[in-house]
């Protein structure tokens, strides 16, 4: 990716306009031209930054994202979790939800978005939660030996479909909170 020449509020702007076109119209109908009219830039610009349109959404997401969990160190399991959900609000979560509805379906059919989402938001993510419980297990919380610990991330991000299926809602952050309390925090404590 060639370097910016966009102000840093002014590429906040166009992610945000970008994520919202997402959850508009969702991602195979989202054009360049459709995100070059809304935030009043021209095609030639997104291209030259971005280069193509997975490229261009993974970024947004990976702009939107926030601090994440590589910021947290609480100095235990439960409060590293508890500091991540604390990241997040009402607003945040039916905005993310809104976008993993949009895009659930073309990461099947987009392998390009899936690369680019798989890059910039995935496996950061990932790694983030892999540094906590790695920390986890070197205070002696959690046994190195333990299977559940390659699943956090399947459990965690699961639930946001999970939630969505089965009660045809979004997840707050109480419920999370419960959930890790519940399921999460069990699963790696047990030896």
């Amino acid at each position: 990716m060639s370097r910016s020449r966009l102000t840093p509020e002014r590429e906040a702007e166009l992610f945000e306009a970008v994520l919202e076109l997402v959850c508009e119209v969702g991602y195979d109908s989202l054009t360049m031209d459709a995100v070059a009219a809304r935030t009043r830039s021209s095609k030639a610009t997104l291209y030259r930054q971005w280069h193509s349109k997975p490229e261009l959404v993974a970024t947004a997401l990976q702009h939107g994202a926030g601090p994440g969990a590589n910021q947290v160190d609480t100095g235990s399991l439960r409060g590293d979790f508890r500091a991540m959900l604390a990241q997040t609000n009402a607003k945040e979560m039916e905005k993310d939800s809104a976008l993993l509805r949009a895009l659930v379906h073309a990461v099947h059919t987009n392998p390009d978005l899936y690369d680019a989402l798989r890059t910039k938001v995935i496996a950061p993510e990932e790694a983030a939660l892999r540094t906590v419980i790695d920390r986890a297990v070197e205070r002696g919380e959690i046994s190195a030996s333990n299977p559940a610990r390659e699943f956090v991330p399947h459990m965690l991000f699961g639930l946001f479909f999970a939630v969505q299926m089965i009660e045809d809602r979004i997840p707050t952050v109480d419920f999370m909170t419960r959930y890790v309390d519940a399921v999460v925090l069990p699963a790696l404590e047990a030896r």
